[in-house]
């Protein structure tokens, strides 16, 4: 049995699924703290069987380095019941037999959306932001892993936002996160209309965001998922100015979409979680 778990700031999926990262069955509900969430996931596995591999993709921080003692660990974070919970430790102690895999949701979501692309890049915009690189075919990690969400950006001309990021203010998620657009204008994302000077905002941000990306990592395409994505014409938009600014130099900016939607929509990140399994099953 191949299972997957999604950990997002508000809900919690678990699944069972394929080896090519099928979803069969899955179950959603509320994240809670480390220990209440992992319980509950463990006992809806139970109920199915015994697994053989269990992928799991966090949010952030969390340890992603096997070659650490606190592998699997979540790091520093305001999430109250969550900093210095084992999530390896959780899962082995309840099925000591199977093989664990895990990684960033975002670099989940990127595994799962590439295809048969070796360089993807995935944005996820919604309680935070973050971002997962797959780069020549391997997830990017480094010393950490790759928290793009607290990048700062060139500001948009008249925006005087102070940012809501609790570490650095205005950096990316300080400014364009669904928090950041609650703050600036008092309405959630999805109550703003088309014509609103939210979204001149938030796509110059996400614009920027993407040419550093270009410029970084040299990605063949940005997926850009999450809650906030989901406005009529976003990801367009994104591109439209992205090639304004690029001014012709990336080629790739000539081959076609660049900036997309996930192509498996709201499944983008457990369908890298058991992918995760998948490769930690083989070694």
């Amino acid at each position: 049995m191949i299972c997957g778990i999604e950990m997002g700031g508000t809900k919690t999926v678990v699944a069972v699924g394929t080896e090519a990262g099928e979803v069969k069955e899955e179950h959603r509900f509320e994240t809670t703290d480390g220990p209440e969430t992992f319980e509950r996931a463990i006992a809806w596995f139970r109920e199915k069987g015994e697994p053989s591999a269990i992928g799991v993709a966090a949010f952030g921080p969390v340890s992603v380095d096997p070659e650490r003692e606190d592998f699997g660990s979540m790091l520093a974070t305001p999430k109250p019941g969550w900093e210095g919970f084992s999530i390896r430790q959780a899962l082995l102690d309840a099925f000591p037999d199977a093989a664990f895999g895990l990684d960033t949701d975002v670099n989940a979501a990127a595994l799962a959306e590439a295809g048969k692309l070796s360089d993807v890049v995935y944005i996820t915009i919604g309680t935070g932001i973050g971002g997962g690189v797959l780069s020549g075919g391997r997830l990017v990690h480094g010393a950490l892993h790759p928290e793009f969400g607290h990048w700062r950006p060139v500001r948009a001309e008249g925006d005087d936002f102070a940012g809501v990021c609790p570490f650095h203010g205005d950096c990316l998620e300080g400014l364009a996160s669904g928090p950041a657009i609650g703050k600036r204008w008092g309405k959630e994302a999805k109550d703003l209309p088309e014509n609103h000077q939210a979204w001149d905002f938030e796509t110059h941000y996400l614009a920027e965001a993407a040419l550093t990306l270009l410029a970084t990592v040299s990605p063949k395409r940005i997926v850009i998922g999450g809650g906030v994505s989901q406005a009529e014409g976003f990801h367009e938009r994104i591109e439209k100015i992205v090639r304004e600014r690029a001014g012709g130099y990336f080629p790739v900016l000539e081959q076609g979409s660049f900036i997309v939607p996930p192509r498996h929509g709201q499944q983008a990140g457990i369908r890298g979680a058991l992918l995760l399994a998948m490769q930690a099953r083989e070694g």
